[in-house]
């Protein structure tokens, strides 16, 4: 964080200052800001954040302990540190996060993208933020920092120095972009797509559609909106930035594209496409795993054009980056048993991506093999868009289906109903007796996709195939 002194802090979070031993309302203070006392170092801040199985107001004393100069608490707490009470400490991180984004702008350089979508988000922030770090400071989330808490974090990560800012945007509910983006108002807002994720959350894909709106709503006059031109739904969110006097610039495989994709290409090595931005053509050779990772690298790449980037220089930074995110698309394994981890999310549409990735991967003297968990998030869809997942397995001809989780099991019922065969797919009701099984049936040459929404935790499954078969 920037440095601010207690009394600055304190006005921009509306807060009670509660100074201790020498600090004075004039002390700086400049450290990192963090919910996890873990994190805490000399001169950082704290936040008691409470939550559902702990409160962080317990965790105040092992803060001091490692250094932590301030703390943001709800109620006074007995440990020697200033403190600064608020009603509710996620609102004051956010209350924090837009005075120093906003202090940082004021000098000039600093440049925001946003981005939100169904799906694609992390890895596309992971893309563009390798392509800009080239350019000049670049701080973008760790992981999925992208609700109330995550968000502004990152965004109290600027410094002075800072050049860009990429905002990931995740929401389960209307007003949660609106809100998160407002903080920064980007100046060029992507969205990728919008799909069934958090559907049974917003209420329908059609709700989904107007939570993701809200990004384009919160650019900044006279910024710029990247769109999917190949999904109608966020290509109907042109109409807002019409209105608002945005530029827009669309990404895609059509040929109203700015920046489009052709001769798409999936292997076991990665994904290969050229790309196409004005009159210039390049390829591309993504050591990533997947087609649906062509668009995400589409909008990272149209993201950075906006931002004054050569089409030369994002394509040759997109093809170093090795992985788009531990847990997902994430090769483990050996050439005996390859195993692709691709379960911290999921959706309906990254299922249909994952599982079609894994039958063009695999060769004609090779078995796929789907391990399968719950999609979370679902609502009322929950029942048919799991046995949609399973039809569509059988259908790909995936010739073993291992489904994991009571949440899971319609996707299992509709693949033995559309199966050819009584053994297509088996069931089991946690991680560990499918790992047993798995130990047991894995043979050389089998292609192993692990894929199930993080609260699953299938990750964890995938991470103990890959060491067992590494």
């Amino acid at each position: 964080m920037i440095a601010l002194s207690l009394a600055e802090i304190s006005a921009a979070i509306g807060g009670e200052l509660h100074l201790h031993g020498a600090h004075t309302a004039d002390t700086l203070v400049d450290g990192t800001v963090d919910t996890d006392s873990r994190n805490i170092g000399p001169g950082d801040v704290f936040v008691a954040k409470p939550g559902e199985a702990t409160d962080g107001h317990l965790f105040v004393g092992t803060a001091v302990a490692q250094g932590a100069a301030l703390a943001l608490v709800e109620h006074v707490v007995d440990e020697p540190v200033t403190q600064i009470v608020v009603p509710d400490v996620v609102t004051a991180i956010a209350d924090l996060a837009r005075e120093v984004v906003a202090r940082v702008r004021a000098g000039g350089q600093l440049q925001i993208v946003g981005i939100t979508g169904s799906n694609g988000k992390t890895t596309t922030k992971n893309m563009l933020a390798t392509i800009l770090r080239a350019e000049g400071e670049t701080v973008a989330p760790v992981g999925s920092y992208n609700n109330a808490v995550g968000a502004p974090l990152t965004m109290l990560r600027v410094t002075r120095d800072t050049r860009y800012l990429v905002c990931e945007f995740g929401a389960d509910a209307h007003g949660q972009i609106a809100r998160l983006a407002g903080l920064v108002t980007p100046d060029v807002g992507v969205v990728l797509m919008v799909g069934m994720a958090h559907a049974g959350g917003f209420g329908g894909i059609e709700a989904t559609v107007r939570a993701k709106s809200e990004l384009v709503s919160a650019i900044r006059d006279g910024g710029t909106a990247v769109l999917n031109a190949d999904d109608a739904r966020v290509a109907g969110m042109a109409t807002i930035a019409e209105e608002r006097g945005l530029a827009i610039r669309w990404f895609g495989e059509g040929e109203i594209a700015d920046v489009r994709a052709s001769g798409l290409e999936v292997t076991a090595s990665g994904t290969h496409a050229t790309v196409t931005a004005g009159e210039t053509s390049l390829p591309l050779h993504l050591k990533v795993l997947g087609s649906h990772h062509i668009k995400n690298a589409l909008a990272a790449t149209t993201a950075a054009l906006a931002l004054g980037v050569s089409l030369e220089d994002a394509v040759a930074r997109l093809e170093t980056v090795e992985l788009a995110e531990r847990w997902r698309m994430q090769v483990m394994g050996s050439d005996r048993v390859r195993i692709i981890n691709d379960a911290y999310n999921a959706s309906p549409d990254s299922v249909h991506a994952a599982l079609r990735t894994l039958a063009q991967i695999t060769g004609p003297d090779e078995r796929m093999v789907a391990v399968l968990g719950a999609m979370s998030e679902l609502g009322e869809y929950a029942v048919d868009e799991h046995a949609k997942i399973g039809l569509l397995a059988v259908r790909l001809r995936i010739p073993r289906i291992v489904v994991v989780g009571q949440e899971a099991r319609p996707l299992y019922l509709a693949a033995v109903a559309e199966g050819s065969w009584s053994d297509e797919a088996v069931f089991f009701a946690d991680a560990d007796e499918a790992f047993a099984y798995l130990q047991g049936e894995l043979r050389d040459g089998d292609r192993v996709l692990v894929k199930s929404s993080n609260s699953a935790g299938l990750r964890f499954l995938g991470d103990r195939l890959g060491e067992s078969f590494s």
